[in-house]
């Protein structure tokens, strides 16, 4: 896909403002449409069927890529590597399975996203394993306040991510960093960040709200109820090649698990999928 279809670019002649109106102008596309459009690119590869899907998606990058504006990093930066992910989703995105292609490219783009970061930002490089990235991104959520982690906190958050009390309370450390002033000295230099660059709230935007309500969906109670509906070999397969924190599972890889072929699997996920998606409407 990507040798024949440009990605779309934030040049450095265009304000990134003028960028996302641009994006916000783009109408999404009904289920139908998607529908039909990912055909088209999988049985016919279609390269401008898949163009519209991805230009119909990228608003939901911009949403996505504003939740990491903490961490100092260029948000056009932020963007075009969610971008990859969304391409990457796109390329990937099977309609049959019963799912919108919007819930299916949330995990390629925040593993863009994610990848961007630890390159690039100098305080994760002691998250070298999965575990300790799983903890980079997700302590300050976790935290109740701004105040110090107390020891039975640190501890608290260490069994839920599977990591040490001291990994918490060291990468807590390392996150808080020394003081700083609200507001940036004068500095010529165009990636000089200061925390009043960060303070928008765009809890309230449609995109964040529509995002908002389809993870309420897929990662609430009737998630965790859907995953119960499924016996143990259909539920390991669901959550490994959807669910995962880090890069999802192939069907090869399952397969070899299970011992059985990679059709199998994903029959026995297409049977999951179905049934997981009766579930949730039922509920």
């Amino acid at each position: 896909m990507s040798a024949t279809m440009s990605l779309p670019v934030i040049s450095a002649g265009d304000s990134l403002d003028s960028y996302i109106r641009q994006v916000n102008t783009i109408p999404m596309l009904t289920a139908e449409e998607e529908a039909d459009l990912a055909q088209r690119y999988r049985s016919g590869n279609d390269l401008e069927a898949a163009g519209r899907l991805v230009l119909s998606h990228l608003r939901v990058v911009v949403s996505i890529a504003r939740g990491y504006s903490g961490y100092g990093l260029p948000q056009a930066d932020l963007i075009q590597e969610g971008n990859i992910g969304l391409m990457k989703a796109v390329k990937r995105f099977e309609p049959t399975r019963g799912v919108r292609l919007f819930s299916f490219a949330v995990h390629w783009i925040k593993a863009e996203i994610h990848e961007y970061i630890i390159r690039n930002w100098r305080m994760v490089r002691i998250a070298t394993t999965k575990a300790q990235r799983k903890l980079f991104f997700n302590l300050r959520s976790m935290k109740q306040s701004f105040a110090a982690l107390t020891h039975k906190e640190a501890r608290q958050i260490a069994e839920d991510l599977g990591v040490k009390p001291e990994e918490v309370l060291e990468m807590e450390t390392r996150l808080s960093g020394q003081d700083i002033a609200l507001m940036a000295e004068d500095n010529d230099d165009d990636n000089h960040y200061a925390p009043i660059d960060w303070l928008a709230d765009h809890d309230n935007e449609p995109v964040a709200v529509l995002q908002r309500r389809a993870f309420d969906q897929l990662q609430g109670e009737g998630l965790e109820k859907a995953l119960d509906t499924l016996d143990p070999r259909s539920r390991r397969i669901v959550e490994a090649r959807w669910l995962a924190d880090d890069e999802a599972a192939t069907l090869h890889e399952l397969a070899a698990e299970f011992g059985v072929s990679a059709e199998r699997i994903r029959q026995i996920e297409g049977k999951a999928l179905q049934k997981m998606k009766g579930a949730l409407t039922a509920a």
